[in-house]
């Protein structure tokens, strides 16, 4: 039943009509030069298949729409196998309302006589390109049917996964229990129930069963398929995963809300000021050490757990039998009475330690925050204070990050910090228009992470602090909360001498580093081509404008609300602390 009434904001004004007019805007026929045709359907396949791709003579793409589709295809696949010319070619030419008569024909002629070879040396893209010709072409209803169908299912997953992208969590990673929205399905669709649906299942197999009645499309449909279900970037083994979380979190936890994620029981102890600590895993030198502690200590840290990754001297000198500082070496003898060997990645000896120290705490503080050495708890207002007005169901609180503007004098502190242009509020072109050349590869204007740092109430049984965040037997605590009138200042690159010297690390262990999945639009791409094509002086143009404290920058964080300028001299603090002062 068809009503009059326009649609609320459509996606597309001009409706179905619209839609076809678009889709057929680009289906023109290619043409061809005089003389120039298509391969006959009766060439000699098997004497192609014993050719490489060979790219002519950039003059040859202006003879005709034909040779240039040709030539692009060349380009790609040069020094492969010259049936996939041909079949790419074939493609682009069945995707227009025309095409020479034997085109069709041609095209499952291939596939008929030479889908083993083609299977073996295809890329997984082209692959999909001609399920979809099947799916318009085909010449048996198994074809037609099997081709559209994976064609609209891979045309889908192109359109979400590309969406996904911009949540900011990478393809392999699926999103936590607890961040589940509880709108309605469009087109009155009822939610996939991750414990007992079949939706993934029944999908996957009924294609594979479809394909099994043709022997031309079944070997290049299953194969597809196969890849499907063995890529772990892919939707179903997200919800793979969450199904596995799910299916846990029912068994071993019974405090946990079934649909709204991993909600932990919290007894808060009654407390006029609550108290608080930090705990760090740490193996920087005793300066540093030493600003972090007499920082926290002078605006109202009641314990400070620190944890040497390597000894240190110097530092047990300073800080051994300090009242407020329980300071543990993490050597050989500690991991041994722990009963495991010491974890290569430095991330998870953090994550340890942070939640042996939460369990040691219980009696001492009210609640304890996990930050690193060069992480200062910036605020207004005594963290007690804030921490005071958090409801008793909280079991965390997040504090967002300030990054430091970098210093134009090596060793200086900083004065001023930056907030994230991710931020609620702040308009999207923000971060182009205070970074004009690199915001774009830079997210939130940070060069180190925007997740921020969480604060856990003490005595909450067996929970694990990590890096950013609070869990519970592998899921994420779902009762926390951003502080409001607190945030982390991170001196991730205090000045340009401290950025270079950790460049390395942080390219290869650290926030840098380039992953197989990464969008190439992104800051461990574009630092690695920095210093790759133009050395240091390309890395000095980045931070110039990304980091480097300067009037014009600050101007232009502070047109956005994003310029901090906190009371903050760690040094001085270190003196009032120590009773004399340190240098690096």
């Amino acid at each position: 039943m068809s009503s009059d009434k326009p649609r609320p904001n459509p996606a597309y004004p001009n409706g179905i009509a619209g839609i076809l007019e678009h889709m057929n805007e680009r289906r023109a026929p290619l043409s061809f030069a005089e003389g120039e045709t298509l391969p006959p359907l009766d060439c000699d396949l098997d004497a192609l298949a014993a050719q490489k791709v060979v790219v002519p003579h950039e003059s040859t793409r202006a003879l005709s729409d034909n040779a240039r589709k040709s030539w692009d295809i060349a380009s790609e696949l040069k020094g492969q196998n010259a049936l996939l010319h041909l079949n790419g070619l074939l493609i682009a030419h069945l995707r227009k309302r025309s095409q020479p008569a034997h085109t069709a024909d041609l095209f499952l002629r291939l596939w008929a006589e030479q889908g083993e070879l083609l299977l073996r040396e295809m890329d997984l893209r082209w692959k999909v390109s001609s399920l979809t010709t099947f799916g318009d072409h085909g010449k048996t209803p198994a074809q037609r049917s099997t081709g559209l169908a994976l064609s609209t299912l891979f045309g889908a997953m192109k359109l979400y996964e590309s969406e996904r992208l911009y949540s900011g969590r990478e393809a392999d990673r699926p999103f936590t229990l607890d961040g589940r929205a509880s709108g309605p399905l469009p087109l009155q669709m009822n939610a996939f129930s991750l414990v007992d649906g079949g939706l993934d299942v029944n999908l996957i197999g009924r294609l594979w069963d479809e394909a099994e009645a043709d022997p031309v499309i079944r070997p290049l449909a299953q194969d597809v398929l196969q890849r499907l279900i063995d890529d772990p970037r892919t939707v179903f083994r997200r919800l793979h995963r969450l199904r596995a979380r799910k299916r846990r979190r029912l068994e071993q936890t019974p405090a946990v809300e079934a649909e709204h994620g991993v909600i932990l029981p919290v007894q808060a102890v009654p407390a006029k000021t609550p108290t608080w600590g930090v705990v760090c895993t740490t193996n920087a030198p005793l300066i540093e050490v030493a600003r972090f502690v007499a920082h926290h200590l002078e605006i109202g840290a009641r314990h400070i757990y620190l944890f040497l990754d390597a000894p240190d001297p110097e530092i047990a000198a300073l800080l051994k039998g300090h009242p407020k500082v329980t300071l543990t070496l993490c050597d050989d003898a500690y991991w041994g009475a722990a009963g495991k060997a010491r974890p290569d990645a430095h991330q998870l000896r953090q994550t340890y330690n942070a939640s042996r120290a939460l369990r040691m705490a219980q009696n001492v503080v009210h609640w304890l925050g996990h930050i690193d050495t060069d992480e200062f708890i910036l605020s207004a207002r005594k963290l007690s204070t804030l921490l005071k007005s958090v409801p008793d169901s909280m079991a965390g609180v997040r504090l967002y990050p300030a990054e430091a503007l970098a210093s134009p004098v090596a060793g200086d502190m900083p004065r001023h910090f930056k907030l994230r242009t991710t931020a609620d509020g702040v308009p999207p072109d923000a971060v182009t228009r205070i970074y004009p050349i690199f915001g774009s590869y830079v997210r939130g204007g940070f060069l180190s992470h925007l997740a921020g740092k969480v604060f856990a109430r003490t005595g909450l049984g067996d929970v694990r602090l990590a890096i950013h965040r609070l869990r519970l037997k592998g899921e994420d605590v779902l009762n926390t909360l951003p502080l409001d009138g607190a945030v982390i200042g991170h001196l991730h690159a205090p000045d340009w001498d401290r950025f270079l010297a950790k460049l390395d690390f942080r390219q290869t262990r650290g926030s840098y580093r380039v992953k197989s999945d990464d969008a190439l639009k992104n800051i461990g791409h574009l630092l690695q081509y920095l210093r790759d094509e133009e050395g240091e002086e390309g890395l000095r143009h980045f931070f110039t404008e990304m980091c480097e404290d300067s009037p014009d920058l600050r101007a232009r964080l502070d047109e956005y609300g994003l310029l901090l300028t906190p009371d903050f001299d760690p040094d001085a603090a270190v003196v009032r602390v120590f009773g004399r002062a340190l240098t690096a």
